[in-house]
């Protein structure tokens, strides 16, 4: 939850800052898709402290296109490599991270509710 607040004020940051397009060198649709996450990242993280699933199928969704735009930026734009990009290691091994958890996570919530299973208020109650 406290990478999808982080990513809020940094994406926030950049709409702020240099507007819609916080990165001049990238194309229209890669400033697009940074600046759409300044609106996405916000509900993830209500969703998950809810105990909802949607919280960790959306956490999961931004997290794999931020992935694919940074590796777009990285090698397409930049003709850099994931060596050369701390950014793009530290993103990549959240995601991976993120992904690998995100069943385990997920198994244990409540389908549409706001606890998590076991708990009082859950299923077995």
């Amino acid at each position: 939850m406290a990478v999808l607040l982080v990513g809020t004020a940094a994406h926030m940051t950049d709409l702020v800052r240099p507007g819609l397009h916080p990165y001049g060198r990238a194309p229209g649709r890669l400033n697009l898709s940074w600046s759409s996450l300044a609106v996405l990242d916000p509900p993830a993280a209500p969703l998950l402290i809810r105990g909802r699933h949607g919280g960790v199928d959306l956490a999961c969704a931004i997290v794999v296109t931020g992935v694919a735009a940074t590796v777009y930026a990285v090698y397409g734009i930049h003709h850099s490599g994931t060596l050369a990009e701390p950014g793009l290691q530290r993103l990549t091994a959240f995601a991976v991270f993120l992904l690998v958890t995100a069943p385990v996570v997920r198994g244990r919530l409540v389908p549409g509710g706001f606890g998590v299973a076991g708990r009082v208020g859950g299923p077995s109650s």
